[in-house]
């Protein structure tokens, strides 16, 4: 079942039992993103390493070491 059929179908059994309607999907990806990254965060300083940046960040700063290494 897709995730649009699923969606659908709580649509329906939330209409036919008078309840509110599930959120659409997609609706809260972002935050999803952003919660899994504030959690990486504190996962680091909790185990004494330093909370770094995006991940963009990251990889920018591990491509300019590889060409700087000449590979």
């Amino acid at each position: 079942m897709s995730v649009t059929q699923q969606y659908l179908l709580d649509t329906h059994r939330a209409r036919q039992l008078g309840e509110p309607g599930p959120p659409a999907p997609g609706r809260h990806d972002w935050r999803a993103v952003w919660e899994l990254r504030d959690h990486r965060r504190f996962r680091a300083v909790v185990a004494g390493r330093p909370a770094r940046g995006s991940s963009r960040e990251v990889l920018g700063r591990w491509l300019r070491g590889w060409r700087r290494a000449g590979c």
